[in-house]
């Protein structure tokens, strides 16, 4: 009998894995729609759908292995992370979808999002003012006009799975959507800045580094009191706490 392993959980969804099925538990049934819906339309490896019952939808594991993960050693040469960049940029090159992403949203929304952030990772005493400070200075290169592209929405390392040089499929598409290129990119590579050029080789040299600097900064201030509300540590050596202590 295959014991079940919890991938990941929290008060908003749980994945757990039974063999080489992983069953997603959602309540939030447009989640599972948007992650159904793209990864029939992505071009790229995805995990096959075996059934649906709301509120799980049960999907296949897809062969290999990650490249690592954020605050963990990385692995793969770097045919293999040019591999994922090419990719990627597969992905985005793709026809948009019926979708906007997270990474989709409005410079306006995005700002304002920040903003609070920023105000609360100082008054709540997680950050010091000085790291909040310089770091939103960072982000604010993120935050211009950008073409819009097919994105995963949350590419973590730990989301892309290889096989040798080859890609063998990427997971967890709930995020996905009509988003900027870049935040993809930039949350591929984050707490593994060594490896940027290899993905960059594969991916096309076309990109502003800036921007994917910014959105490093970004994303962590976004995500960090989300994470340590709900059971994460982004203050673990190499995590998002490291990332923006990086850019001072």
């Amino acid at each position: 009998m295959d014991e079940v392993e919890v991938v990941v959980a929290h008060s908003e969804r749980a994945t757990l894995r039974v063999g080489d099925v992983f069953l997603k538990v959602d309540t939030d049934q447009a989640r599972i729609d948007v992650e159904v819906e793209v990864m029939t339309l992505a071009p790229v490896p995805t995990p096959e759908v075996l059934w649906r019952k709301p509120p799980v939808l049960a999907l296949a594991a897809v062969p290999g292995t990650t490249l690592g993960s954020l605050g963990g050693p990385s692995t793969g040469s770097p045919a293999a992370w040019a591999a994922a960049g090419a990719t990627i940029r597969k992905l985005h090159d793709a026809p948009l979808p019926p979708l906007r992403g997270r990474s989709g949203r409005s410079i306006a929304a995005l700002t304002a999002e920040l903003d609070d952030e920023c105000e609360l990772l100082v008054t709540n005493g997680l950050l010091p003012a000085d790291l909040v400070t310089r770091n939103r200075q960072i982000a604010e290169t993120a935050l211009r006009p950008w073409t819009p592209a097919f994105t995963h929405g949350d590419l973590q390392i730990a989301h892309v799975f290889v096989e040798g040089d080859e890609v063998t499929g990427i997971i967890d598409w709930s995020e996905a959507g009509q988003g900027d290129a870049l935040s993809d990119l930039a949350t591929f590579t984050l707490g593994h800045e060594e490896h940027l050029d290899d993905v960059l080789a594969g991916y096309g040299t076309d990109v502003d580094l800036d921007v994917i600097h910014a959105w490093w900064s970004l994303r962590s201030l976004l995500a960090i009191r989300w994470l340590n509300e709900h059971g994460f540590d982004p203050f673990a050596p190499g995590c998002e706490v490291d990332v923006l202590r990086s850019r001072m």
